[in-house]
């Protein structure tokens, strides 16, 4: 039996941007770099996986003040281990080099 706490379910991620051109942006699709990943084929586990954009906000909704916008890996994104996510509300430009969580589940293991 494990008590204490220190056990994440989740792997640690920043959003980088939205999927864009040179000149325009394309909101629907957040980039994300995890953490420890470095290339296309460690970003392919992956695949599939739930992210949470977790953030505070002033107002107090069912007795909290702590929100979460959640969204899924969709695919990798060029060679560099960065993958693109689709999230329920397109992420905030605020949110950018803000961390998101990236939990192992589904899991295909």
């Amino acid at each position: 039996m494990v008590s204490g706490g220190g056990h994440r379910l989740y792997v640690k991620g920043k959003h980088l941007s939205h999927q864009r051109g040179k000149r325009n942006t394309n909101p629907n699709t957040s980039l994300l770099q995890i953490e420890g990943v470095a290339d296309t084929n460690a970003a392919k586990f992956y695949l599939g996986k739930r992210v949470a954009f977790v953030y505070r906000a002033n107002k107090e909704r069912q007795g909290s003040k702590i929100r979460v916008i959640w969204g899924k890996v969709t695919r990798p994104h060029g060679n560099s281990g960065v993958v693109r996510a689709r999230f329920v509300h397109n992420l905030p430009p605020k949110s950018f080099g803000a961390s998101v969580r990236i939990f192992l589940y589904p899991s295909s293991i």
